[in-house]
């Protein structure tokens, strides 16, 4: 969502978005930000105004004006000389003129996992039936890569007929028909490539114009949020069961804004504006960039309009972790989203020639390299020590297993460059930087991916054996593995650099080696040379957790029509788990140290509580804007991230920290004392009483009053204030956690709690 960062699930990914920086080219592509009030009463629309003001202030040709937007942004897109942005800079009417941004993509048993199989009979309150059937008329769109139509994923049998405020469409191209390709479940699917045609090569902008999904990715984001039940689905007979989505009976629309090149700004904001328009009830983005000022973050400004239609925006975080301070999508009304594992894995060997046996992960599918020990080889120099394309010399390496540093190149290109210079087996070694983590990819050659630890130990058999040598073989599938959940290592984390009074991610959901639909255009590594078909992938990454949690929403939006997205997100959140299967706190798979809040945000998500989480930390439009107002943002952009033109912030807070968020992100920095007040709603019993618990480390001392929250009525609302005071002699550089909880009988109402004691 992101759709970006450091790939880390499967190479077609990884090579289709080495998207930093887009081809080198002479046309740039600007968006524009209107002052949406000053438009003239002689236009009949903002969008005949923007025009006219582009061509009455430029010397761009007609067609460099790419998209005027109307429901997710005040302005318009469009390819502009520098001179052109600077006369357009210098107008009344433009609050700022923005060079496109780059975004990038960042991805069964999950269900089960999460508890949504139907065999367990009523569902938190609600008959799972009943449910089914109210989240027919929930609309998730999914904005990425497009969508593989015949997927067995997006059939609609017994699906009634789509809900009459649905406004989308299904868009025609040479490869696809909308009489043949849509459906009662895909009921939209449509491209922007605008942006990314101005500012491609002529090569790039050949790939095929149309819906269609030539990479997998957005496919399978679209089947994992809302994917029909599909049997006997599996990768290559791995992970084999029952594919579904989340929310497989609720309707799918697809936006594909990603192509070879990225994911530009100006057409994610066309997406999300049309999506708007459209009707979609929750949008989907697993994508995203680096951290920026929301007037200046594409998909926030987008996101604001969104969730004042009432509208819930999912987003991954990122794929930049273990490093500190890497999330993308931190505004607060969108729900950032982590990644984790599930209870399942795909375990392979390596047994050395010293009688030594490690354990590690593969999806190899192949007939294997037999039971023979062959000769294991490992390079001193750099770039063949990572096993980079070209690196590799065939007379050292044929006929042996070659071992490979994780780094720099995707992890199934490296076995193509083995197999490609004769090798016969590759053990995948993790460095420092990837730790414990282990992803599990379908090579094209047999190959065991293995830790840093167990990486350290063969690479030191290597170098003191005189003939080292090893045999790779591959155990399938298993299930209620332990520990997990565990916080994926590649997961972004915290702590929040756009504001760090606001805790982020808000949550964590499936993210590694998930199961899904997938193109027909592409193999399972995604690499030109891998002639594979597979109607399923596997795949890892925040953008496989990100659509878990879209579908998750999708559910409660059907059980709770009325709620907000806030509701909505706040429900997921303070219901949310954090000790794993083995009721031990969560680890963190960089090193399997104990994970913190700046890694899973409030924790795991838990649908069957999320139904019926008993209060909410409810936020609404104003209550944004008056977070808005307490940053260093002049009016001016305030009214152009909230399309509101009567904004004056003078009732504004002093601190962003006061919104009524789910979560805390206390600061020290400035004052030994901290004071927050926060309301909640209660959406259980009428009569409840909730009595309120506190964790905290040694280093602060908290109190809240009152102690006991008393709700009459269902919908009542009942404030508290909660006062954070630093002890003395706090080492600066310490962060902490603990958490405030609101119990009664049936609910349990967590917030975490982030401290720091200097300016982030």
């Amino acid at each position: 969502m992101g759709l970006c960062g450091s790939l880390i699930w499967v190479c077609a990914i990884a090579f289709l978005l080495q998207l930093c920086l887009l081809p080198v080219s002479s046309k740039k592509t600007y968006i524009v930000h209107m002052k949406h009030h000053q438009k003239p009463a002689s236009y009949n629309t903002h969008s005949e105004w923007y025009s006219d003001h582009f061509q009455s202030l430029t010397s761009a040709a007609p067609d460099s004006l790419l998209y005027t937007y109307d429901s997710a942004f005040n302005g318009f897109a469009a390819a502009l000389s520098p001179s052109d942005v600077e006369s357009l800079r210098q107008s009344d009417s433009v609050v700022d003129v923005y060079e496109d941004t780059v975004y990038t993509l960042h991805t069964t048993r999950t269900p089960e996992f999460l508890g949504l199989d139907t065999g367990l009979g009523p569902w938190a309150g609600h008959n799972l039936q009943e449910l089914n059937q109210a989240s027919q008329d929930v609309i998730i769109g999914v904005l990425d890569t497009g969508v593989w139509p015949e997927s067995k994923s997006f059939n609609d049998v017994n699906m009634p007929n789509v809900p009459a405020r649905w406004r989308g469409e299904c868009e025609a191209a040479a490869d696809f028909d909308p009489k043949i390709h849509c459906n009662k479940k895909l009921i939209g699917a449509r491209f922007f490539s605008r942006g990314y045609n101005m500012a491609a090569s002529d090569e790039e902008t050949s790939e095929s114009q149309s819906p269609r999904d030539g990479d997998g990715h957005g496919t399978h984001t679209a089947s994992t949020a809302a994917g029909s039940t599909v049997a006997n689905a599996s990768l290559l007979g791995y992970a084999s069961g029952t594919a579904r989505g989340m929310a497989p009976h609720a309707r799918l629309a697809t936006y594909r804004v990603c192509w070879k090149s990225g994911c530009l700004g100006s057409d994610i904001l066309a997406a999300m504006d049309r999506a708007i328009l459209d009707g979609v009830d929750v949008l989907s983005l697993s994508l995203g960039g680096g951290s920026a000022s929301y007037v200046r973050d594409t998909i926030a400004v987008g996101a604001f309009a969104a969730m004042e239609k009432g509208i819930v925006v999912s987003c991954s975080a990122g794929n930049s972790g273990p490093a500190k301070a890497s999330l993308a999508n931190v505004a607060p009304w969108i729900l950032t989203v982590g990644a984790g594992t599930i209870d399942r894995d795909f375990p392979a060997f390596a047994v050395l020639g010293d009688g030594k046996k490690y354990t590690g992960v593969s999806l190899y599918s192949g007939k294997g390299m037999g039971e023979r020990m062959l000769q294991l080889v490992y390079s001193s120099n750099n770039s063949s020590n990572l096993c980079l394309a070209g690196s590799l010399n065939p007379s050292v390496v044929r006929g042996k297993v070659v071992l490979c540093d994780r780094g720099i190149s995707a992890r199934v290109e490296k076995g193509a460059v083995v197999r490609d210079a004769g090798g016969v087996g590759m053990i995948l070694a993790n460095t420092a930087e990837s730790g414990e983590e282990l992803v599990a990819d379908s090579h094209l050659l047999p190959a065991v991916a293995v830790g840093r630890k167990v990486g350290d130990m063969i690479r030191g058999y290597v170098k003191t054996a005189k003939r080292p040598t090893a045999v790779l073989s591959f155990g399938g599938t298993v299930v209620n593995v332990k520990p997990s959940p565990v916080v994926a290592a590649f997961s972004s984390r915290g702590p929040n650099m756009v504001t760090p009074e606001i805790l982020k991610p808000d949550v964590i959901g499936p993210g590694v080696n998930i199961l899904a639909a997938w193109s027909q255009a592409v193999g399972p590594t995604g690499l030109d040379k891998d002639t594979r078909k597979t109607q399923f992938n596997i795949v890892s990454g925040t953008s496989m957790s990100c659509p878990h949690i879209s579908g998750l929403a999708a559910l409660l939006k059907a059980a709770h029509p009325t709620w907000s997205p806030s509701a909505i997100k706040s429900a997921l959140m303070t219901t949310a788990y954090t000790v794993d299967n083995t009721n031990s706190p969560l680890r963190d798979a960089s090193d399997y140290s104990l994970s913190t809040p700046w890694a899973h945000g409030a924790g795991h998500v838990d649908p069957h509580k999320a139904l019926s989480p008993g209060l909410v930390y409810d936020a609404t439009t104003e209550d944004y804007i008056n977070f808005l107002c307490s940053l260093d943002y002049t009016v001016e952009m305030v009214q152009s991230i909230s399309k509101r033109h009567n904004i004056t912030c003078g009732k504004k807070i002093n601190d962003p920290g006061q919104l009524n968020y789910p979560s805390f992100s206390v600061l020290f920095g400035r004052s030994r004392v901290v004071r927050y007040t926060r309301t909640l709603t209660n959406v259980g019993e009428p009569g409840s009483v909730y009595k309120v618990s506190v964790g905290a480390p040694p280093s602060v001392v908290v109190s809240v009053k009152p102690t006991n929250l008393i709700f009459k009525n269902v919908g009542d609302r009942q404030r508290y204030t909660v006062t954070f005071v630093s002890r003395k002699g706090v080492d600066p550089l310490r962060n902490e956690f603990g958490s405030i909880t609101w119990k009664n009988a049936l609910h349990q109402v967590r917030s975490p709690i982030s401290y720091s004691w200097t300016r982030l």
